[in-house]
């Protein structure tokens, strides 16, 4: 009886080590995936820029470097919420000079304004990104906006631009990508959607292009699922006046507002729940296409997902309003999950910003003192950087599901890219906590040799810590072949795998 027993305990695991997926990857595509897909956010919020970025009056260059080696496009900024009350002029000339004001929207604290626009300037020239400001239209007006642009944007002669100059910059910045405002349906101005396209509108004719700078102005969109948003703007906005049209989503473990759930006490109900609540981002972001692609059928207009990310309570011990949370295996997941949507939608999605970049939120970066630490989630954006102005190469997936009580998703995902020098790559996650996947798929124009690295851990809520900070982190993975044009890929339970398989060398 024993022998039968153990007999059976052999063939469950080996029935779940043969668990299938198939796949069907395109050998051409025409889209490319815009690298600003993998942006992100930073905010006068926590300790996000104060004690973060900016670290006893000076840029981090640890963390330049780490956003540098991911190859960041662009950080987005002064917020969120704070951008519309945030005055620019406030934020430049001598440092010690600058006025002290409240930042009333984030914990009443006390904003010195030492980081300014020459210093957030100043970082993206380090990490090399394209800066992403967003404009201040709910306590602003068009005027203080078309000043800011002359101060960072104009050339020739003017009294703004002598200030520029006198701040220590001659040349223009010439910052192309403005947000017209943010969250104008809530923290922006809990505006309406009509009088908020009417306000674009006004907005939009005082924002000129200087010469040398074309503007690229993201129309402030839709929370979530609010597709009545989306409807009024593409009415009453022209797609050749902006570039593009904003989306928020953020993911809740428990589904609700209050309480979001844990970022590192979870259970895998929750785990389970809070796949169910990412993979949500998909069906929206379909349907604010239907509804663009009924006014803009040519898509000129991009859409931009600026906020998203998994949005937890905050750590014990840390305020409120400050938005710490810690960064597991789990978020990970979620980030690959999140990001191989928005590849296989580029067509469309062609800008996100991950919220937020340093210590609040679904963060990639931790500091303590002057520690750094690189979350799960940071190596996902390392892992997926190959496919940053790639063409897309559109993929069909049968997948085996992941079910955990009422909650279930397909285990695996994916997405799939050709780079300038013709090499593959290839993204895929296993979200099954339990189970090893299968996953195979015929390969007919490219090499037949792979190489590929690994993100996985032995539990979902596996965390990074500064006393092990690389708890999580990428490893070579060996467990993918290619023999007679079949890929074979042994997916281990809660991984993501990139694969690289280069072109053929006779083309």
């Amino acid at each position: 009886m024993k022998k039968i027993a153990g007999l059976f305990c052999l063939l469950v695991q080996f029935s779940f080590a043969q668990e299938k997926a198939t796949i069907k990857i395109a050998d051409t595509g025409q889209t490319v995936i815009s690298r600003d897909i993998y942006g992100m956010f930073s905010e006068h919020l926590g300790r996000g820029i104060y004690d973060g970025i900016y670290y006893h009056g000076q840029i981090r260059q640890d963390i330049v470097q780490a956003l540098k080696d991911i190859h960041l496009p662009n950080l987005r900024w002064p917020g969120g919420c704070f951008a519309d009350q945030y005055h620019w002029r406030d934020g430049i000339g001598a440092v010690g000079s600058r006025p002290k004001t409240i930042n009333t929207t984030w914990g009443m604290v006390t904003e010195d304004n030492s980081f300014g626009t020459d210093e957030f300037m100043e970082l993206c020239k380090k990490i090399g990104c394209q800066p992403y400001i967003a404009g201040n239209v709910g306590t602003g007006s068009p005027q203080e906006m078309k000043d800011w642009i002359e101060y960072l944007n104009f050339n020739g002669t003017s009294s703004l631009s002598a200030l520029r100059k006198a701040n220590g910059h001659p040349e223009p910045y010439r910052v192309s990508l403005w947000g017209v405002g943010n969250e104008s349906w809530g923290c922006g101005g809990n505006m309406r959607p009509e009088y908020y396209s009417n306000l674009y509108n006004h907005f939009a004719v005082f924002l000129p292009n200087y010469p040398g700078t074309h503007l690229m102005k993201v129309i402030s969109g839709a929370n979530a699922d609010d597709y009545h948003w989306t409807e009024v703007m593409m009415q009453k906005i022209d797609p050749d006046n902006a570039f593009g049209l904003s989306l928020h989503y953020y993911t809740f473990s428990t589904g609700q507002w209050n309480p979001r759930g844990s970022a590192r006490d979870f259970n895998e109900q929750e785990y389970a729940h809070t796949l169910v609540e990412a993979e949500k981002i998909d069906t929206i972001i379909a349907h604010h296409e239907r509804i663009m692609d009924k006014y803009d059928p040519q898509k000129k207009l991009a859409l931009l997902v600026d906020e998203w990310g998994v949005w937890t309570d905050v750590e014990p011990g840390t305020p409120g309003y400050a938005m710490y949370q810690q960064n597991s295996m789990r978020d990970a997941l979620v980030a690959a999950t999140t990001l191989n949507i928005f590849n296989n939608r580029s067509d469309r999605v062609r800008g996100a910003n991950l919220a937020q970049g340093v210590n609040v939120i679904q963060s990639l970066i931790l500091t303590k003192g002057e520690h750094m630490l690189l979350t799960p989630t940071y190596w996902v954006f390392d892992l997926y950087k190959e496919h940053q102005d790639a063409k897309l190469l559109p993929i069909h997936i049968e997948s085996p599901s992941y079910i955990m009580g009422k909650d279930t998703v397909k285990a695996v995902n994916a997405s799939a890219s050709v780079d300038k020098d013709g090499n593959m790559h290839i993204t895929l996650v296993n979200l099954d906590a339990h189970r090893s996947i299968r996953v195979t798929t015929v390969l007919t124009k490219t090499g037949q040799t792979v190489t590929a690295q690994i993100l996985t851990s032995a539990r979902f809520n596996d965390i990074n810590t500064f006393a092990q900070p690389d708890k999580v982190k990428p490893a070579i993975f060996r467990a993918a072949t290619i023999n007679n044009k079949k890929l074979d890929v042994l997916l281990p339970p809660l991984s993501v795998v990139v694969l690289m398989i280069p072109r053929k060398l006779s083309e």
